[in-house]
């Protein structure tokens, strides 16, 4: 394993992600510990709050970094794909073998 995917399974495990965490899932995960761990919030123990502060504002930007890496895919195919119904998806991959065996 790289030292860079290592990191990544830091953060998100820093951060409590699940593996297929969306953005906007990220971004709150990010903002709700970022209340918690707040400085300015936690004047009993700022030493310790400025090190998770900044612990969680590091993994946030290298999940962020990772995510913007990321090239979705825009072709029309797979856009339609993606909004078929069942029946119509089951109808444009078992078409042709419908019809060769009648």
């Amino acid at each position: 394993m790289s030292s860079q995917s290592s990191e990544l399974i830091k953060a998100k495990t820093l951060l409590g992600l699940h593996d297929k965490a969306t953005l906007k899932e990220i971004k709150l995960r990010y903002k709700n510990l970022m209340k918690k761990w707040h400085p300015d919030l936690n004047a009993n123990d700022l030493e310790k709050a400025t090190q998770m502060s900044a612990k969680i504002i590091d993994a946030y930007k290298l999940i962020m970094e990772y995510c913007n890496g990321y090239e979705y895919n825009f072709k029309e195919e797979f856009i339609t794909d993606q909004f078929i119904s069942p029946e119509d998806w089951w109808n444009k991959k078992f078409q042709d073998e419908n019809m060769t065996r009648s």
